[in-house]
């Protein structure tokens, strides 16, 4: 188990040597940056298109390249320095961190963990306690579904042994579809709302509503922060920025996405209007971009829980609000 979740990082750590990213560029150049997003182009990445459209990375000298590759690939290129930044969820972090990646999360996108455990409702789950001796499908032991369909088994002092975790990759809508699995574990903005759009009925427990845990955010490397602080506040301001205007206008920013997410017009618009309004939820936030020094502490305890760390991370070294603007 643990090693599934950390190979990926174990294996980066042979590119510490490699040479780093360019801290300057040329005088009137914008600098080219390539930004691991962890999915496939999707409208809940609207803030960030919004960024680039209306200029904000460019206003920074930031000209972004975005590569949708899996998350623990830009965690440990990231780490190693071959690239100054990634989009990568709090857990991957710590994780990097133990494995000696000097990753440093610099900005919350997600103010809550955007997971939940979608259900039959003929199965009365109710709360986190139903969950006890059931079968629970989800894409793996790994990743952020992971992550927190574990912590909502802690919150109601279920041991995960007193439940069953099947497998099944990422076919949760097929799978509870077709009652293949009667459980199944998937994010709030995405599974929940694609079964609904296709009449299923179903319970949904929000991991957000009983524990409050770092979800996804920019992260960067020490080595980012100590030479080029200034590419790493200006990468904040625009994402600042973006996320604020998404959050102003939102049929706006699914218009933006149109020129980024290829055959988002083909798809029910409605259903994308309440993928990303529900995103929405999940960013809105007194500072945009302040990383809750609680939820990490929640996350460190979580993770040493589930055996993937052997003791809490330092986090005065894992995470920072100083480029947050």
């Amino acid at each position: 188990m643990k090693k599934v979740v950390l190979l990926m990082l174990v294996l980066a750590i042979g590119l510490m040597g490699c040479g780093s990213p360019k801290s300057t560029n040329e005088a009137g150049e914008l600098r080219h940056i390539k930004l691991p997003m962890g999915y496939i182009p999707n409208i809940q990445y609207a803030p960030f298109y919004v960024a680039v459209e209306k200029g904000y990375f460019a206003e920074e000298g930031i000209e972004i390249e975005f590569d949708y590759s899996f998350e623990t690939d830009g965690v440990a290129l990231t780490g190693a320095g071959e690239l100054p930044f990634a989009v990568a969820s709090g857990e991957q972090v710590l994780l990097a961190r133990s494995q000696g990646l000097p990753v440093v999360y610099a900005f919350a996108w997600y103010q809550q963990f955007p997971i939940s455990v979608i259900a039959k409702p003929e199965l009365g789950i109710e709360s986190p306690e139903d969950l006890r001796g059931k079968k629970i499908g989800l894409p793996g032991l790994f990743g952020a579904n992971y992550i927190g369909v574990e912590a909502l088994l802690f919150s109601a002092g279920i041991d995960p042994s007193e439940v069953t975790f099947d497998a099944i990759g990422f076919n949760q809508v097929e799978s509870f579809a077709t009652g293949t699995s009667e459980i199944v574990v998937g994010y709030t903005a995405n599974e929940p709302i694609v079964l609904r759009s296709q009449g299923f009925d179903v319970t949904e427990l929000r991991v957000a509503d009983y524990a409050q845990l770092t979800a996804n955010g920019i992260i960067t490397n020490e080595e980012t922060i100590a030479n080029d602080p200034e590419l790493v506040r200006g990468m904040a301001r625009a994402l600042a920025h973006g996320i604020e205007d998404t959050l102003a206008n939102p049929d706006e920013a699914y218009e933006i996405s149109l020129n980024h997410v290829e055959n988002l017009k083909d798809q029910d618009k409605d259903v994308q209007m309440q993928i990303l309004n529900t995103s929405i939820e999940f960013w809105k936030a007194d500072r945009i971009g302040f990383s809750d020094p609680q939820a990490w502490e929640n996350m460190n305890d979580l993770l040493v829980k589930m055996q993937l760390i052997p003791e809490p991370i330092d986090l005065s070294k894992a995470f920072t609000n100083e480029f947050v603007p």
